[in-house]
């Protein structure tokens, strides 16, 4: 069909001059898709990629099942956590890991069982063995992860997901690897296992205030490694 192979850039250029050729005022409701996407020229999926442009660039807000509109969200309106960790820094996601991983590693110390003692043993040992930064990634991704789902709260597990989120941005991703590499990958699997070890051991014997100090000590030597010494 003709318009479907329009490129995104392209796309979106042709999307801010219909929202100035129409004159949209603030809250105004764009076109549905079905709409939109042939008056723009491209097919729905390339409209879907323009509008996700300009949502990051906070001229529009989408609120699924209402449609798309102009200007920022409403204060009542959240921002969908997938956009927030989109424009996050990776110093501010370990800004936020520092204040909200402790405390949740706190709780773990008060409920965990043995099996899931057991199942964090085997997720630090395999942080200490990684190869390479992907696989210490998914090792550390799953450890963390794993601590929160001991608590059972599933907003604290959502939260630890929103975060996780960002390891799939190739600005993370640059950023760790560099950071992997500068410490010298086996040193550092090796040191960051033994800190994941630490932070198990203290979940073992039930110390919430030791297991929130391993987590702090933890994230705060990840921060210092990518964030101060890569400055």
């Amino acid at each position: 069909m003709p318009g479907t192979r329009l490129t995104t850039e392209v796309a979106t250029q042709r999307l801010r001059a219909h929202l100035r050729r129409r004159a949209f005022g603030p809250q105004d409701r764009l076109e549905p898709e079905r709409v939109l996407a042939p008056m723009i020229g491209c097919s729905r999926e390339t409209l879907r990629a323009a509008l996700e442009v300009l949502e990051k660039e906070g001229l529009i807000w989408r609120h699924v099942g209402q449609g798309t509109f102009v200007g920022p969200p409403p204060a009542s309106e959240p921002i969908r956590p997938s956009i927030l960790v989109e424009m996050a820094s990776p110093a501010d996601v370990l800004a936020a890991r520092l204040l909200i991983e402790p405390p949740i590693a706190g709780e773990a110390a008060l409920c965990a069982a043995a099996q899931d003692i057991a199942l964090l043993r085997g997720h630090a040992s395999r942080s200490s063995e990684a190869p390479d930064w992907q696989a210490y990634e998914q090792a550390d991704d799953a450890f963390h992860k794993g601590i929160a789902r001991i608590t059972g709260n599933s907003l604290l597990i959502a939260f630890l997901d929103v975060l996780s989120s960002v390891r799939g941005r190739a600005r993370w991703q640059r950023q760790h690897d560099l950071a992997f590499r500068r410490a010298r990958k086996k040193e550092y699997a090796a040191q960051q296992g033994r800190m994941h070890l630490a932070i198990v051991e203290a979940i073992a014997i039930r110390d919430p205030a030791a297991a929130q100090k391993a987590m702090f000590d933890h994230l705060s030597t990840i921060r210092t490694i990518m964030i101060h010494e890569g400055a």
